[in-house]
């Protein structure tokens, strides 16, 4: 990366969690520190890359659902890291053109690339923030500029709520989000866990220990399945993410180190 990006507050010399499930994808958006976190965390848990696949592919699952079988035409993707392949408004407008999309990430290497991500279809339309999950109220009054709050959003939390600590109250965070947005929209989140791989635990701690602006609170089943609470869970409910209505046997066999699921808000 050049130095024009550095220079626009990029530390090329710290890990930062966007660029490094870019090295996991096989991405070339990332510094030597980014790879070498990554090689350190596939060296702690080997199934690291699958788990990072399965967490996208899970996207590529949900997108469709929300899209086709709920209707949702609105999407607000707070964590969305680098662009790749099948980013949620590029499943989503192939299916329903018209679907309007914001991304939100606090990484300034996406920012760099955020042209690939409002690449929009001209019927739709798609927006990119820059902010940080801690600040909710923040996201929402920017996302405002491009979706309508007064019709369904489906809020997409994929591999993002690990880095809010339980001081800074994930499920309050939630809450502010789901408020804004009316009944018939959706929450959908994938939270990384050390219940299914125990090397987690030493995963988690080694990359809060790389970068501690990011460090990982790790949750089970039950908390994670609190996260939802005041919502009406889809079938199959939360479970591990590639077991999450997996389109073959490959899928839910897939490695994956998070519990997840989808909900829709029932009441006003």
């Amino acid at each position: 990366m050049g130095p024009v990006a550095i220079s626009q507050g990029i530390n090329a010399k710290v890990p930062h969690p966007a660029r490094v499930y870019d090295c996991w994808l096989g991405g070339k958006d990332n510094f030597a520190a980014d790879r070498l976190a990554a090689a350190e965390a596939i060296e702690i848990f080997p199934k690291t890359v699958e788990s990072a696949q399965s967490c996208r592919a899970f996207l590529s699952r949900v997108v469709p659902y929300l899209t086709e079988g709920a209707g949702i035409r609105q999407f607000l993707d707070i964590g969305s890291g680098l662009p790749s392949a099948q980013n949620v408004h590029e499943v989503a407008q192939g299916i329903a053109p018209e679907s309007r999309v914001v991304y939100v990430d606090n990484d300034p290497i996406v920012m760099l690339h955020a042209r690939a991500l409002l690449a929009s279809c001209p019927e739709g339309a798609t927006g990119y923030i820059q902010a940080d999950i801690r600040d909710p109220e923040g996201i929402l009054a920017k996302a405002a500029e491009t979706l309508d709050f007064s019709r369904p959003v489906a809020i997409m939390l994929l591999a993002m709520l690990h880095f809010v600590s339980d001081a800074q109250d994930p499920a309050g965070i939630i809450r502010t989000l789901m408020d804004a947005v009316p009944r018939g929209s959706y929450l959908a989140t994938g939270h990384h866990t050390a219940d299914i791989y125990p090397e987690m635990l030493e995963f988690a701690r080694r990359m809060s220990e790389l970068n501690p602006d990011f460090t990982a609170t790790l949750r089970d089943k039950k908390q994670v399945t609190g996260l939802f609470a005041g919502l009406d869970l889809v079938t199959p409910g939360v479970v591990q993410i590639s077991k999450w209505r997996p389109e073959s046997e490959a899928d839910a066999l897939a490695a994956a180190a998070l519990w997840g699921g989808v909900a829709r808000k029932l009441r006003q």
